[in-house]
């Protein structure tokens, strides 16, 4: 089936000037980064507070580390949802099942008590949003044809309802936190998930055509195959963890050296294929510098949640008004901003149309935005606790969000362009990798810092982003010229 064709039946109708079907997608992603965001805003807390008061009481560093593995791992399993769309079920069947994955995991953070309910919590949800995020955006690129202007404003709207929800996740589960204690505000997570469920499936079969195909399907002959090797992989983990091998202390580490084994692997698998063409083949290897600049950037951007955080309980002052808000509220501030910005920056790359920057130069602005972020915290450094006014941090998360809005959707557009056909969603899972190795990474990084070392540490980051944006931005001209016309 051509390409026309699977997006034909899903022209007629318009949501903000772009395909109605956006506006469900939008929906199912603002619920699901809603239960995400709203989790992860406690989940730092929770493993860093003492007993007596709700938390697990584990030390800062490990805590950090295993922030970082955990959002790896999230993007890591973003490989098995892909895989399981492109071979198996198509991406819209393993939505709808990540989300109750998802939706299971939250609640087991509710409702069992200890680091038990803290794990399974932890791998129900990771699996479960690394199936949803690459098939979500899969779904939405099979609104666009091929050409079509409106894919990067399409996936930044699309991100603005990813932002919306994980703005009013983290106030309200924070709130939940505050009033009710921490598995009161998983909970709330949990529902809002059911929430994202139910609008999902009111609307699941206006999908275009393309959104149930499986691009690549797996022969029967070789699902005992594959089955056996699902088999023997569990059994080696289990293997593992009962023998100590893997443990919280170096599972940071593992995360980082799978997600480097795994990129290497899935790009060999994609360069050596067969159903790969000539021109499909440059288009990869343009997106490999696009794939280094994108784990550097998550890097720094990702430490929102392990050296924000902590910088946030310490050295914020939090008061507004005579309340102090909690400290995971400030997650929702590069939220807002997103909201406020992303239409804005929808509506200039609509408008400049085929004259805007290339997505190599928009990543080269993205990283060098981000390490000015990273060198605006020096002038705060060495004052003591609430010594960094909200105005102050707030500003610095503002140079967090035009940093994103350069790189994280227009990642998720050039990322579908420059897809072979046959592995249109593996491709997307190619991206998350570079997230899932950034995020690791951040958590490893924050361990690097502290009151002491913020000049160093802020500098370093700042200094390196730059220089990395800059060498990007002059390789560009070779990188446009292997995408073979994709801007």
């Amino acid at each position: 089936m051509s390409t026309t064709q699977r997006t034909a039946d899903i022209d007629g109708k318009r949501f903000l000037g772009h395909p109605r079907m956006l506006a469900n997608l939008f929906s199912v992603e603002l619920w699901e980064r809603f239960s995400f965001y709203g989790m992860q805003a406690l989940l730092l807390y929770y493993m860093t507070y003492s007993l007596a008061e709700g938390g697990l009481g584990l030390d800062a560093g490990l805590a950090t580390g295993l922030v970082g593995a955990y959002g790896g791992g999230v993007y890591l399993s973003t490989i098995l949802g892909a895989w399981l769309a492109d071979r198996v079920f198509g991406s819209e069947r393993v939505l709808f099942a990540s989300a109750i994955v998802i939706m299971c995991g939250h609640l087991a953070l509710a409702l069992l008590p200890g680091v038990a309910g803290l794990a399974a919590g932890l791998v129900l949800v990771g699996v479960g949003s690394g199936g949803l995020k690459a098939n979500a955006s899969s779904l939405v690129g099979t609104l666009y044809r091929s050409g079509d202007d409106r894919r990067d404003a399409g996936f930044s709207i699309f991100y603005m309802g990813i932002n919306i929800g994980a703005l009013v996740g983290p106030l309200l589960t924070n709130l939940a936190w505050s009033a009710y204690g921490f598995h009161v505000g998983f909970g709330l997570a949990a529902v809002g998930m059911a929430a994202g469920l139910i609008q999902y499936s009111l609307a699941r079969k206006g999908l275009p055509a393309a959104a149930h195909e499986v691009e690549n399907p797996l022969p029967r002959a070789e699902y005992p195959r594959w089955i056996g090797i699902a088999a023997v992989v569990v059994a080696l983990l289990g293997v593992t963890i009962a023998t100590g091998l893997l443990d919280a202390g170096n599972l940071a580490d593992v995360m980082a050296y799978t997600a480097i084994a795994a990129t290497i692997a899935y790009f060999a698998v994609i360069l050596s294929s067969s159903m790969v063409s000539g021109v499909e083949r440059r288009r990869v290897y343009s997106f490999m510098p696009l794939f280094v600049a994108s784990a550097a950037f998550w890097s720094l951007f990702q430490q929102q949640f392990t050296v924000v955080a902590l910088y946030s309980e310490s050295r914020l002052d939090r008061t507004l008004f005579g309340w102090e808000m909690p400290p995971g509220m400030v997650q929702s501030i590069n939220p807002v901003f997103i909201i406020i910005f992303a239409g804005i920056f929808a509506t200039l790359w609509t408008r400049l149309g085929s004259r805007q920057p290339s997505s190599p130069a928009k990543f080269s602005l993205g990283l060098i935005v981000m390490g000015v972020a990273f060198l605006a915290f020096i002038p705060f450094a060495g004052g003591g606790p609430n010594s960094t006014p909200l105005i102050g941090l707030a500003g610095i998360l503002l140079l967090f969000t035009f940093a994103e809005l350069f790189i994280s959707p227009i990642g998720l557009s050039v990322t579908t362009k420059l897809a072979p056909e046959a592995f249109r969603t593996q491709m997307l899972a190619l991206f998350f990798l570079s997230i899932s190795l950034g995020t690791t990474m951040s958590g490893l990084l924050a361990g690097f810092y502290s009151e002491q070392t913020e000049v160093p540490y802020f500098a370093f980051s700042g200094i390196t982003a730059i220089i990395l944006g800059a060498a990007l931005l002059a390789a560009t001209p070779a990188i446009r010229k292997g995408m073979s016309g994709v801007r």
